[in-house]
């Protein structure tokens, strides 16, 4: 049996963290991290949980990972998430010379991207992967907390 490995399927992924985070009545963002066509690491928003505004899926992802690998460079990563990152996160991800980022949904409220590119210079981007999916759980979440 032939396993295809895509922007796709690693983005159903993120999508499965982000409804565990609605579950727990957590802002629906998840994220995974993938190397060599493995999942090293998988995490959702913990905000609430942990009382912590820095517990974003993408913050978790990064640390489960870089603790996989025994290492602080992600270069050969790519990091799947449901929302495109905001300012914190992409800092991180900066940092952390992470080697693609590929996002479903854009932010203008609260992404990077509305101030400029902060990704590493190297950083590889792909949007809209499962656009619609990922938005319709952000939407619903939302609409049920108004």
């Amino acid at each position: 049996m032939l396993t295809v490995f895509s922007d796709e399927s690693y983005m159903r992924q993120a999508l499965a963290e982000a409804k565990a985070a609605a579950q727990a009545d957590e802002v629906p963002v998840g994220a995974v991290v993938v190397v060599n066509d493995k999942v090293i690491a998988r995490a959702h928003n913990q905000v609430e949980l942990l009382t912590d505004v820095t517990a974003h899926a993408e913050i978790l992802a990064i640390t489960a990972a870089c603790n996989a690998l025994g290492t602080k460079y992600l270069d050969d990563c790519t990091l799947y998430v449901t929302l495109e990152p905001c300012v914190m996160c992409a800092g991180a991800l900066e940092h952390c010379h992470i080697k693609k980022v590929v996002w479903a949904c854009d932010d203008p409220k609260n992404g990077f991207q509305r101030f400029g590119n902060l990704l590493h210079p190297k950083t590889e981007v792909t949007t809209g992967i499962l656009k619609d999916e990922c938005l319709e759980v952000l939407t619903e979440f939302f609409k049920k907390k108004r």
